[in-house]
């Protein structure tokens, strides 16, 4: 697992703005470099390259490439608006993060500011004959890099914004984060099994800020504990909404108070949800674009529908740890965590889909299937999509204003979860 300035550092390369300026960065070391190597080239061919030829070229660069970022980053507003006001503004932040997008501005912004600083320099004439071949071939290095970031960008806008590419974007970060919890159950840590499990003369540690729980530094707390000959108890897990008043974990040192505000740094915490460490986010993200869909203003129960197929594929590969841990290798034995129970992901993803479409039959029918498709894993899975499967039954049974419909409904889960009796 990430420590705190690891997962810093992966939220920062995600950052669009640090993308661009790494690019502009090295648009401005590319233009001077000419200067340091102008020294290599004979003078017998620093003839054949015109001053006027780079120059016009410069500021052919110049003047596009603004005109070319300003109307990407329009476009890039518009599909962002669209996916808030059409989807859910929960998947904005996986727009922002894509790296297409993100190449393409910064190879537009480095070049526009390569272009700049090859005008100021050779204006200056400290390029001199030499240096200017070696920008005349670097010149055309970019132009030929832009011509393939424009056509991959103009390939990309074909998707940009579509319901089913951000609901991908939406399923690939979901199925991160559930494998990555599946491969380190626990965040590496001691299993707890309930919260009323840790000791009673516990001590608090309380956060200093109201947000969400974004990431924790198992690392980091299994070295303090390991100092102090302590035990750490993690009370909220990432995603869980905290305040001053609200403990972010327990200790068994008694002296901890005095290490109160060490231990909340290792937790961060933030204004919205983050993925990476939290399997349930991307679930419900997903929830929100099928109830989207099933509201009056949109009434597409066609992505609904779709959307439950891809709740089935996430949900179903989740790991049910089990109750013997002697078979994982556990790194920070001095750190307890609370697992996600495998309801919670059933409560998450199906209800509000259940809620929303409860009058659509067609809608109420697949999640049944669904539902099904799941008990067929194993027994967990079994009684968590019985339990939802019967929930969903009676709230549209309550919903539906034509008996056929509740009938057919009632037909279709007796046939998909028969009676115990009869199968088990």
């Amino acid at each position: 697992m990430l420590t705190k300035l690891g997962w810093k550092l992966l939220m920062l390369s995600r950052a669009l703005w640090m993308r661009t300026l790494a690019f502009a960065i090295l648009a401005v070391a590319t233009a001077l470099i000419a200067i340091a190597l102008k020294g290599f080239i004979p003078e017998s061919i620093s003839g054949l390259i015109g001053a006027e030829a780079v120059d016009k070229i410069l500021s052919i660069l110049a003047s596009s490439m603004l005109a070319v970022t300003t109307f990407s980053l329009s476009v890039m507003v518009s599909a962002h608006s669209a996916a808030a006001n059409n989807l859910t503004p929960r998947a904005t932040r996986l727009l922002m993060e894509d790296s297409t997008t993100q190449n393409a501005l910064a190879t537009f912004v480095g070049s526009f500011v390569y272009s700049l600083v090859g005008i100021i320099a050779l204006s200056t004439g400290i390029y001199g004959d030499q240096g200017r071949v070696i920008l005349f071939v670097v010149t055309i290095a970019v132009v030929v890099l832009i011509v393939g970031t424009i056509l991959l960008w103009i390939n990309h806008l074909a998707s940009l914004g579509r319901v089913s590419e951000i609901a991908d974007r939406v399923e690939k970060a979901a199925q991160a984060a559930i494998v990555r919890r599946g491969e380190h159950p626990w965040l590496d840590g001691q299993r707890l099994d309930r919260l009323e499990d840790i000791p009673e003369d516990a001590h608090p540690v309380y956060p200093s800020e109201t947000g969400y729980v974004q990431h924790i530094d198992m690392q980091a707390l299994n070295q303090w504990a390991s100092q102090n000959k302590a035990r750490v108890y993690i009370a909220c897990l990432p995603g869980k909404f905290v305040h001053p008043h609200q403990a972010l974990l327990y200790t068994s040192d008694p002296e901890s108070e005095n290490s109160a505000a060490t231990l909340a740094k290792t937790i961060t915490i933030g204004d919205t949800r983050s993925f990476d460490q939290d399997p349930r986010f991307g679930l419900l993200v997903m929830a929100e674009i099928a109830s989207r869909a099933l509201s009056p203003g949109i009434n597409d129960p066609g992505t609904a529908i779709e959307v439950l197929g891809r709740g089935v594929r996430l949900i179903s590969q989740w790991q049910v740890t089990p109750d013997d841990v002697s078979d994982y290798d556990i790194p920070h034995q001095c750190v307890f965590v609370p697992r996600i129970e495998l309801e919670e992901l059933f409560i998450d993803f199906f209800s509000p889909i259940a809620r929303d479409g409860a009058s659509m039959i067609e809608v109420q029918i697949r999640l049944q299937k669904s539902l099904a498709a799941l008990a067929a894993i194993d027994d967990d899975f079994y009684r968590a999509a019985l339990a939802m499967a019967q929930n969903s039954l009676q709230r549209a049974q309550q919903s539906f204003a034509f008996s056929a419909d509740s009938n057919s409904l009632q037909e279709v889960h007796e046939r998909l979860f028969p009676a115990p009796q009869s199968t088990r």
